[in-house]
């Protein structure tokens, strides 16, 4: 039976303490059912998992992904922002709300009509 050693194991999480979080959290993902990717050889959970790093068969940097995911307490979604308002009722309800409508040439007019406000040396 091969043994795993912190050395296979630091090749591929270089930082230890890493390491102990990574290994921690893939031993109780395990237990909790999910399937090994090594032989398990009559060894418990934390052994699997240090196995599983130090054979290069599962991700770290996937295994980094999820423990973080596991950790987060809210996890922000992006969805779509609801752009409904209320409407107010009027009277003229019936038949639909009435706009003004103005086209692009009487509004450049309407623009290039104003004049810049006077400048006042006070």
């Amino acid at each position: 039976m091969a043994r795993v050693t912190v050395e296979d194991c630091i090749e591929q999480i270089p930082n230890r303490f890493e390491l102990v979080l990574l290994a921690a959290h893939r031993a109780r993902m395990i237990s909790s059912g999910t399937q090994i990717t090594v032989d398990r050889d009559n060894d418990k959970n934390p052994v699997v998992a240090l196995r599983e790093i130090g054979d290069r068969t599962i991700s770290p940097e996937d295994l980094k992904e999820d423990l973080i995911h596991s950790l987060q307490k809210y996890v922000e979604v992006d969805e779509p922002e609801s752009d409904i308002v209320p409407r107010i009722e009027t009277a003229s309800d019936e038949e639909g709300p009435v706009f003004d409508s103005i086209s692009e040439e009487e509004l450049l007019r309407g623009i290039e009509s104003l004049s810049p406000p006077e400048r006042r040396d006070d």
